[in-house]
């Protein structure tokens, strides 16, 4: 099932019954009639969930980038699959919205194009990496191929599912972005000959670095402010950046610093199976924190095959201790791993 929006329209359109389409029929329907400023609320991914208001100004500035950087265009037909409570489905409105294209809604969903009938074609889409994976999983690579752009964000896109990507020929982007900053600020093709490693920001939008090596944003979308991230980057141009990990992801064990995403990369350059996992830590009473693997799975995950694996990949200070596993990871409201709500449930 899924509602379909024309921003021309959207003042003549009757409120959909459905509670979810009605909650993006009504954010379009306030952007029509000129509302200055809407109050969003952050995932909590990285902390307790907070309200921020953000401008119309700040909103239309992000649309516009995003139509400049992708190419999109009035016609266009936009999937909103991404929940419209946060910052990620909003947007996809916003740009609905200013750019003209027609949305088709759907809820939020693992496979989000079961909902939409196969004669209708979809040019632009915004994905979390467990959605694309699963589409892929689900043999639908010819229908994502009649795209004409595809971003993803939310999460790490992992190595097996980067592998997946490569297939594809539709341009497929990943994302770099938050609340703060009205969505996403830098883009990296994730396919094709125009791949890269690395984040560029787009036009108009300012960065830098604090004692930390931390991210610091500014731009129209922010209001002309600077944004303090806890996103450790490593600057490759004035313009482009390599993500390293959260500084609230770095641990102290035994007096060493491990950046917990580098573990996860390291195993995803070799894990297969399509169980989700995370590194994380538990108290040690001799070394401080102890890393750790979670896994979100009722098997038993080889410790030892794992650490073989990463022998030749890491120092032996970041190669995990133990592992624990669990049959279901606790989550965000936008679907994210709450690593910290997970291991809580564990121990």
């Amino acid at each position: 099932m899924y509602f379909k929006i024309v921003p021309q329209d959207i003042l003549e359109t009757p409120p959909p019954s459905d509670a979810y389409f009605r909650q993006a029929w009504e954010f379009c329907r306030l952007w029509a009639l000129g509302q200055q400023a809407f109050v969003l609320h952050t995932s909590g991914s990285t902390g307790e969930p907070k309200p921020i208001s953000l401008l119309r100004v700040q909103m239309q500035a992000s649309a516009q980038l995003t139509q400049r950087a992708l190419g999109l265009k009035s016609g266009y037909k936009a999937l909103v699959c991404l929940n419209v409570a946060y910052i990620a489905g909003i947007m996809m409105l916003v740009r609905g919205m200013e750019i003209g294209m027609e949305m088709y809604v759907v809820a939020p969903s693992s496979s989000p194009l079961d909902a939409i009938p196969e004669d209708i074609g979809l040019d632009f889409a915004a994905f979390v990496p467990l959605q694309l994976q699963t589409m892929l999983a689900a043999n639908q690579k010819k229908r994502l191929n009649t795209f004409q752009t595809i971003i993803v964000g939310g999460a790490a896109v992992s190595p097996s599912l980067l592998g997946q990507i490569q297939e594809l020929e539709v341009p497929v982007y990943s994302t770099y972005g938050m609340t703060e900053t009205v969505s996403h600020i830098a883009l990296k093709r994730l396919n094709g000959t125009s791949a890269s490693g690395f984040y560029e920001v787009l036009e108009g939008i300012d960065i830098d670095v604090d004692t930390r090596g931390c991210l610091k944003i500014g731009g129209s979308v922010t209001n002309h402010e600077w944004i303090q991230t806890n996103d450790v980057v490593e600057l490759k141009a004035p313009r482009m950046f390599e993500m390293i990990g959260r500084a609230d992801n770095i641990i102290n064990s035994g007096g060493l610093k491990i950046q917990l995403e580098k573990v996860e990369q390291a195993i995803g350059s070799f894990w297969e199976g399509t169980e989700r996992y995370f590194a994380w830590w538990k108290p040690d009473e001799r070394l401080g924190q102890k890393l750790i693997l979670v896994f979100e799975t009722t098997q038993e995950v080889n410790l030892d095959w794992i650490k073989s694996r990463l022998n030749t990949l890491l120092k032996p200070y970041e190669i995990p201790k133990e592992i624990e596993t669990i049959e279901k990871f606790a989550e965000t409201p936008t679907g994210k791993v709450d690593k910290q709500a997970t291991f809580a449930i564990i121990s």
